[in-house]
């Protein structure tokens, strides 16, 4: 499926009802805009309210989350080879 849309003087752009529909993406909902080599894809996202998790929960996946410095380092010569 493949279609054109036009972006406004704003940045926005309509997503085609048919699009829509097929990702089940209703108003107001959330989607995920990544950057893949120069082609934009858009992808619906779930929103979970963090009161659903406990506060252990949310401390393991902070503690899980942190990169070490090599990883940070690589990411950082990776963007910069975009410039």
């Amino acid at each position: 499926m493949k279609e054109n849309v036009v972006v406004s003087s704003r940045g926005q752009i309509t997503l085609p009802a048919g699009f829509r529909k097929r990702l089940g993406i209703k108003p107001g909902g959330v989607v995920i805009l990544e950057d893949r080599d120069g082609e934009l894809v858009v992808k619906p996202a779930a929103v979970v309210a963090v009161e659903n998790y406990s506060d252990r929960q949310i401390a393991e996946w902070a503690a899980d989350d942190v990169l070490t410095d090599g990883q940070r380092n690589a990411i950082r010569r990776r963007l910069s080879q975009r410039s």
